[in-house]
Order: C-alpha cells, then structure tokens, then sequence
C-alpha cells in the first residue's frame, strides 16, 4: 500500500512543439521541418537494414534515411491492398502527438515510412520494464500513465478530424497491443490504423469490425452473434454497433498495463467504479471515452497529492 516512491511527470501537452505542419515532419536533431519523402527520396535515400516484423497487411524493416533509423513498412499481401491505402490515408489525415510519426510514402509501391521507435510494441512492455535500464520505471504511477495515454488515443480517435472513428484491430488484449508503440521516454503512440472504420450517429452509419463471426469475453457483447449457435452466423444479419465497443476493452486493457507492481491494486481499487461502468451490458450506458479520460486524471491527482502527504491519506 506503498504509494510514495513516484515522480512527478507532466501530462502530454495537447500541441506536441515537435510536430510540423500538414505535409511536413522534423526527426531526430534536424531543426527544421522537411516535406515527407517521395517515392523517388524513399527509393533514393533510405537504405533497408532488416525485417523486425510482419502482419497480415505490411512488412516492416527497420531502414536507415540521413543518419536516422526510420521504420519502411511495405504491403505483405497484394489482396489486401485496400486496408494498406486505408491505413496511409489514416496516417496521413490523423497526424497529431498521439499517432506514430509519418516521414513519408509512396502510394504506386504500397509503401509507407514512419519514425522508428526502439522499443517496439506494447506487447515488450513488461520485457522492458524488467531490464535493468527501465526497472526505475516500473511503478504504479508510470505504468498508470501508460493507461493514461491509451485512454487519450481512443478519446483522439473518437473525436478525430475525421469523425468517430472504431478501433477495429481490437478483438483480443494481444492484438490491441501490437498496434500501439512504446516510445522511449515511456509513452504510447497509436502505429496500426488500417482497420478505422467510421461511426456517425446522425445519419445511422455504424460498423461491424470485419465480416466474421467474434468469439470471447474480450469483445463487447454487441459484437457477438446475437442469435445463438442454432443459427449459423451469417455477416449480413450480424447487427453493427458503435465505437462504445472500444470502452468495454478498456478494463481489461488497462489492468494489463498496471500490471502487479506495488501500488497498482490501489489504482484498481479506485478504478472500480469507471471501469464497472465501461463493462455496463448495454453500449449506451456506458462513458464515453472523455469521461474515462477526466476519471483517470483525477485519480491520478488524487493518488499523488495522497502520495505526497501520505499522513492525510484516509483509510480504505
């Protein structure tokens, strides 16, 4: 019940001062901004060194421009060409500090370049908070951050320039966390947009997160068949829901971040109630990604101001 050992860390600014103007980026120790590379500066300057790894839609290798290590991501599988466009067009509209840098593309060879980030996917994350290096921050408080930032991307991608927009790539923990990336100094950005489809309630537009029928206690349970195993899943009679599908997970995502550190069952305990909320049967009695958001913030107010004076703490 030792909630003493923390440091203080700012919360992200909503205007990241690294950030360029639309068509443009900054890396590294560059100071100014350059417009994304070309097909011919990609083919020209950027050398491949190796593949770190491969999804169903892209292959992505760690590749060197100017001095920098950047990431190359190239289409895996020429069927799925449509979910690769979608996924640029995504980097591209939803540049901000809560998405994975984009350095540039070229459209015509199905390939995209972004900031490389060392550490890798979420999915490290419990590796790297054991290595010597990192285990200073692998505390209640650092890891609640964590949570913190996966909360603000949803809440981003929900209110995006774009629209409402579904985080389809979600059907177990494991996948939620292949599509974020850890970077260096301990924060999350979202890397993986190509399954974004876009809720708008004013005109009845919803979604249904790909064309097969989901299993499992990980999904929300609008997601799954409705009409009992007497009655084969057919797509077309599968209802589309909303993005509340995004705020069941949360719970769930949330406690894999926390992970079983000393500190983390207070946050949970003071969590309950938000988190009760998010796993309501019925979509539309659950938060919204704001009011998660503000919850989160205020508990972590609460916990360090408590953390600080631990003789004003009231007993649980």
């Amino acid at each position: 019940m030792h909630l003493n050992n923390f440091s203080v860390t700012t919360v992200q600014p909503d205007v990241d001062s690294s950030l360029c103007p639309f068509g443009y980026f900054r890396l590294g120790l560059l100071k100014n901004c350059s417009p994304w590379l070309s097909c011919e500066a990609i083919n020209t300057e950027v050398r491949k060194l190796k593949c770190v790894g491969e999804g169903a839609v892209k292959k992505v290798f760690l590749s060197e421009w100017k001095e920098n290590k950047v990431s190359l991501s190239q289409l895996a599988n020429s069927e799925l060409e449509e979910d690769f466009l979608h996924g640029l067009k995504m980097l591209k509209s939803l540049q901000s500090k809560y998405v994975v840098r984009l350095l540039g593309y070229c459209e015509k060879q199905f390939t995209i370049l972004t900031q490389y980030h060392p550490l890798g996917s979420l999915k490290n994350l419990n590796k790297m908070l054991d290595l010597p290096k990192y285990k200073g921050l692998n505390t209640w408080h650092r890891r609640f951050m964590l949570a913190i930032d996966y909360v603000s991307i949803i809440h981003y991608l929900h209110n995006s320039p774009l629209g409402t927009l579904v985080m389809c790539d979600s059907n177990d923990l494991d996948k939620v966390l292949s599509q974020y990336l850890l970077t260096s100094d301990f924060h999350v950005l979202v890397n993986d947009l190509d399954a974004l489809p876009l809720v708008n309630k004013s005109t009845g537009r919803l979604v249904k997160c790909g064309h097969r029928e989901l299993q499992g206690e990980f999904v929300a349970p609008e997601q799954l068949w409705p009409y009992g195993e007497e009655v084969p899943f057919e797509d077309d009679l599968m209802p589309p829901y909303d993005e509340k599908t995004d705020i069941w997970k949360i719970p769930d995502i949330s406690n894999f971040f926390l992970g079983h550190v000393e500190g983390s069952d207070i946050v949970r305990f003071h969590l309950f109630d938000i988190h009760a909320a998010c796993k309501k049967k019925n979509p539309a009695e659950r938060p919204s990604a704001q009011m998660v958001v503000d919850t989160y913030r205020k508990i972590l107010t609460l916990l360090l101001r408590e953390a600080a004076m631990p003789g004003t703490r009231e007993m649980l």
